[in-house]
This record gives structure tokens, sequence and C-alpha cells, in this order.
């Protein structure tokens, strides 16, 4: 990896996890952004700062991505992006609740190729890099091996399973839930779910690094038709996800209805 970008996305993220938790279960300035995209505090602004401060100084070439950040369309011309999720999981942060995680990606020719998810209320550490082994605090991951859906543990929103989304009834998971997507897929990579799915369109800040983690795990990781996820985008999301083992995929994406 050029410089190392995997040491540095990891060092960085748990650098601005440390400065999240200066704000964490504390009285927050909060507002609501337009659109309805959901509230962003202080704290998510000033992660977002010393994250831009320590990875945009260590490579100033670099595209920018953030979800705190007016989009720059340079990023589209940059050989490598930063995508950046300060605080991926902000509703659940702001109610002093531990699940929340600062997301950091670097992404080449659409494609992720260094990951990192830090959950800083729980000190856990998730990385991958193009060709390297998904660790957790530095311990080799994998995904489970479920194949079957009926029974198997799925990270997912109650309204993704209406049988609208199915061929014929559901399947038959064990359902639950997570605030932080990034965390989600992380989870599917270290076998404790089996999988994640969310049928909405999904930022790319929210996926891209836990995307590459899940996938490095053994993880079969598309968007909610199948296809490979594209990063980078001039409109940075994607249609929805779907990360499980891959036999577990074939069957899910069979019965989802496009």
């Amino acid at each position: 990896m050029p410089g190392d970008d995997l040491g540095l996305i990891a060092a960085a993220a748990r650098e601005a996890g440390g400065v999240a938790m200066r704000y964490f279960r504390k009285p927050l300035a909060a507002r609501e952004k337009p659109g309805g995209q959901g509230p962003v505090t202080e704290a998510d602004i000033a992660v977002n700062a010393a994250l831009a401060a320590r990875l945009r100084a260590a490579r100033p070439d670099y595209g920018w991505l953030s979800e705190e950040d007016a989009d720059a369309p340079a990023r589209l011309e940059a050989a490598a992006t930063f995508i950046v999720d300060p605080i991926d999981g902000t509703r659940a942060f702001m109610a002093g609740e531990p699940g929340f995680a600062v997301s950091v990606a670097v992404a080449r020719d659409g494609r992720p190729v260094a990951g990192a998810v830090y959950l800083p209320a729980q000190d856990v550490l998730y990385a991958a890099e193009a060709g390297g082994p998904a660790t957790r605090n530095g311990a080799a991951i994998a995904a489970s091996s479920r194949a079957d859906p009926a029974g198997a543990r799925l990270l997912a929103s109650a309204a993704a399973l209406a049988p609208a989304h199915w061929d014929g009834a559901p399947p038959a998971v064990t359902r639950a839930f997570r605030p932080s997507i990034a965390a989600r897929l992380c989870c599917v990579a270290e076998g404790r779910h089996d999988g994640m799915l969310t049928l909405a369109d999904t930022w790319e800040w929210d996926v891209a690094a836990g995307a590459l983690i899940a996938d490095r795990a053994g993880a079969a990781v598309t968007d909610r038709t199948g296809a490979p996820l594209r990063l980078n985008a001039q409109r940075p999301q994607v249609r929805g996800l779907l990360a499980a083992p891959p036999a577990l995929h074939a069957a899910l994406i069979r019965r989802l209805r496009p």
C-alpha cells in the first residue's frame, strides 16, 4: 500500500475517536441538516476536523469525501480519495449509546483499498487493506459460513423484511439492528452476525471502510441488486447494501425483488 495508507487511516481513526470521547455523554450543540439528512453535532464537526488535519496533511494529493464537508468535484480526478464518516451513528452518539463508529477508507479506481472502522466507546478497531486479512484489534477475523437464510442472524431494519421486497414470504431470519452501518459490516466480518441488509440508497461514507473489511473477511458485499459497489461516484451513494457469506448472499439476492 503506497505510503502505508492502512497504518495512516487506522492511527487517524483512533486519534479521532479520542476526540469523539471528549464529547460523549456530555451536553451537545446539535442541529438538523437540510433535506432530512439527520442531525450533526459539534462532536461530528470536531472529529471531522481532526481527521482532515491528519489525513490531508499526510496525503495532500488525495481527494476528500466526508459526510461533514461540502463535496469537492476535484476528488473525481484524484488517483486516490479518502472517504470519511466522522461519527457513523450520530443519533446513537447523542443518546449516549456506545455503538457509534469512526469510519475511514481510501478508494482507488472506484474500489476501497484500505479501511478502518473504530468504535471509540468500546476501543475496538477493525481494519483491512486490499489483498490482506480483515482484523479486529490486530487479530484476523472471518465471516461465518452460513448458507441457509432460515435462522440466519441478519442485521436489518424491520422495513427491509417487509413482504413487498421479497418473492414469496420474507426469509425467516433472526433479525437484529445496530445504529452504525459501518459497525454492522464489521459484525458480519467477524461472524457475530451472518449478514446485513439495507435497501435504502446509502452514502458511500457509511459503507466504504466496512465493505472492504467484510470482503476481506470472506463475505460477499454488493448493492441490493447484487452489483459490485462503485465508490467515489459523482453522486456518492450506493443502491442499498447486502453483505453475507457467499452462499447466503446468493440465496438472499435470488429472493429479493429488484
